[in-house]
């Protein structure tokens, strides 16, 4: 009898979730949008509630496009946002901002409130910030606590449980308090290879209660991804999911490293399959690029080394960028021509930025001419601060080089400016990596805003390594699905489903020549902006 497996992707806008068969293939997707609420101050907040039921509606619309029965489905496997979600002891939601609203208790990774506890954290030097790269983020879990215990001491006192996003959803649909090291390790400061909290860290920045507590509010048991939890699901879980009770539950990822999963083991002839010579490049709101080695191997800016965080048995290095397709999305829509353009992309039923895709393609006249249509025009996309390999939260994005011009043709040069600056940014992260011992060979590519062969050239071309992305059309979906083979049994490890439900498409090639010449030229201009904008804001002249 055949199998099915469903995988949950909650990101930062809408609950997804994909039927798998057994090979991998998509039978059938569904999504449905998440409320996001954005406040002074850096407040960013969502409600687990409504996440919970865009996850319940996006399953029983899958499964029912996918025509299968609830019998058929072997497990379902989740992976959510680094967003932190509070609930009492019952369950019930704790409001985490200013507003008081109990149904926004969940601050999203995007939210940058705790930027001064993060910079106080740093400040204490601590043990535990070798394995983040030396700097905490706002984006993690214990500069958020800090600000919460502070600012809101009776939502802290209330709370009966702290969960990663991903973590609140497995627990959700088993019972389990079970925490996944994917999870805790990178955003909380678990030490999964010596398999504990360090309680002197906790006490130091002022979160004592937590250790006093036995850490029994952030876990107990940690376990690793696709481990099968509780009973699986609970009779309450699946009625409202639509699925039978008893259903296998895996233990959860965070979504960028779910699409590492999904993508990292796929075969394709003419490439290595070692997964430690190859970087897995998620691009979507933002951007994570994870690396994996045998042993830890640490690199200032460059969060990690966490064991076992995705692949077990691995260390993982962890880099990316803040704002990276929420970056063009703003950055295009800042140009006087976009208005116009949008209607245009509106009529032809698509996107602003896939429309200017398109457009783009149209003038180039091949994929690896597209960096001549940028121009004089560079941008430095960090409007959201750099993550990696400078985690400095609070840089800022520049853009040199525009005009008076109001033409789409202008905005065409912007975008493609923009684009070119995201893969810069990468390069300057796979340099480090390389500095530091870990090389990188292939990026494999996925995520909404890598699904275009133009963004695919001009990763290969700014970064000057080959890109490749997963023969599926839903990487990051497909990732948690393996979750679900694992925790129903049907594949002993995650490395055996990485390999047997995943393969690789196409490759980019770097084009070389005069293109590789014109990008250097760029990068050398990217990284003179970035330095004098960090010089002035840091009054270093």
């Amino acid at each position: 009898m055949a199998k099915f497996f469903i995988g949950i992707d909650v990101g930062t806008g809408s609950a997804r979730a994909g039927v798998f068969d057994e090979t991998g293939g998509l039978l059938a997707s569904a999504k449905h949008p998440i409320t996001l609420w954005q406040d002074a101050g850096s407040v960013v907040e969502q409600s687990s509630e409504q996440i919970w039921a865009a996850v319940c509606n996006s399953v029983k619309n899958a499964v029912a496009s996918a025509g299968v029965a609830a019998s058929d489905i072997s497990g379902l496997g989740f992976d959510a946002t680094c967003s932190l979600v509070v609930v009492d002891a019952q369950g019930a939601p704790v409001p985490v901002g200013p507003s008081g609203d109990p149904d926004r208790n969940v601050m999203v990774w995007m939210d940058h409130r705790a930027a001064g506890e993060a910079a106080e954290i740093n400040a204490g030097q601590h043990a535990v910030l070798n394995y983040v790269g030396g700097r905490i983020s706002p984006e993690m879990e214990t500069p958020k606590l800090l600000w919460l215990k502070r600012n809101l001491p009776q939502s802290f006192a209330s709370a009966g449980h702290f969960f990663d996003l991903a973590d609140y959803l497995t627990w959700r649909a088993t019972g389990s308090l079970d925490r996944s090291i994917c999870t805790v390790t990178c955003k909380w400061t678990y030490l999964a290879h010596e398999m504990r909290w360090d309680a002197a860290y906790f006490e130091n920045i002022g979160l004592g209660e937590l250790v006093s507590e036995g850490f029994a509010r952030i876990g107990t048991e940690i376990v690793e991804p696709g481990r099968p939890l509780g009973q699986g699901l609970t009779a309450a879980a699946a009625a409202d999911l639509g699925l039978n009770a008893g259903t296998a539950v895996g233990a959860s990822l965070i979504d960028a490293h779910a699409g590492g999963v999904g993508t990292l083991g796929g075969t394709a002839a003419g490439v290595s399959s070692d997964i430690r010579h190859r970087l897995a490049y998620i691009f979507g709101t933002s951007a994570c690029s994870m690396a994996s080695t045998d042993d830890p191997i640490f690199v200032n800016g460059v969060w990690g080394p966490y064991y076992s965080a995705m692949v077990p048995g691995l260390w993982l290095n962890e880099g990316g960028q803040s704002a990276a397709g929420s970056a063009i999305d703003h950055l295009v829509a800042m140009h006087p021509a976009s208005p116009k353009a949008r209607l245009q992309a509106d009529a032809a039923g698509s996107s602003l930025v896939a429309w200017l895709e398109g457009e783009a393609n149209k003038m180039c006249g091949g994929l690896e001419n597209a960096v001549a249509l940028a121009g004089d025009i560079h941008v430095v996309p960090e409007f959201l601060g750099n993550r990696s390999p400078h985690a400095d939260p609070e840089a800022k994005a520049i853009i040199a080089g525009l005009g008076l011009e109001t033409d789409i043709e202008n905005l065409v040069s912007l975008y493609i400016a923009g684009m070119c600056g995201i893969g810069y940014g990468l390069k300057q992260l796979l340099v480090k990596l390389a500095d530091d011992g870990i090389p990188v060979e292939l990026i494999v590519a996925s995520g909404g805003a890598a699904q275009s062969n133009l963004v695919r050239q001009l990763l290969a071309d700014t970064t000057n390594v080959p890109v490749t992305f997963a023969d599926t059309p839903e990487p990051v979906l497909l990732g948690s699905a393996m979750l679900a083979a694992v925790a129903s049994g049907h594949h002993g490890r995650l490395t055996d489903a990485m390999t047997a439900m995943s393969s690789l498409s196409t490759i980019f090639r770097p084009s070389g020549g005069e293109i590789a010449k014109r990008h250097a030229v760029r990068y050398h201009v990217f990284e003179k902006l970035q330095s004098v904008a960090r010089e002035i804001r840091t009054g270093e002249m």
